[in-house]
């Protein structure tokens, strides 16, 4: 088989799921309840951010948090504070990719 497969959750449980993690590029499935996101960071790459349903609630360097609904994708620079979050009712499912990977990526 020349192809990879990878398989990701399709619950509404909270997940992280660091699908490709290569030197090339990190793809990851995120899913969050309400209330539910990630400790505050700042980006270590380009960050390509796909709201696939519910609505994203992110804060970037000091703006005030904005809401992006499913059909989004952001593109985020390098070395960016980053609050990400749902506070909404809905289940948010992201897919994260950082391009070009991290230089110390952990698989």
């Amino acid at each position: 088989m020349i192809e990879k497969v990878h398989q990701y959750s399709t619950s509404d449980e909270k997940a992280v799921e660091k699908l490709i993690m290569d030197d090339n590029v990190n793809y990851i499935h995120m899913v969050f309840g309400k209330g539910e996101g990630l400790p505050e960071h700042y980006s270590n790459s380009n960050v390509y951010m796909n709201v696939i349903r519910g609505t994203l609630t992110i804060g970037l360097g000091d703006q005030e948090a904005h809401d992006y609904e499913k059909g989004t994708l952001l593109e985020i620079p390098y070395n960016i504070k980053m609050n990400v979050g749902n506070s909404h009712e809905q289940t948010l499912e992201l897919i994260v990719v950082k391009a070009p990977a991290p230089k110390n990526y952990q698989a």
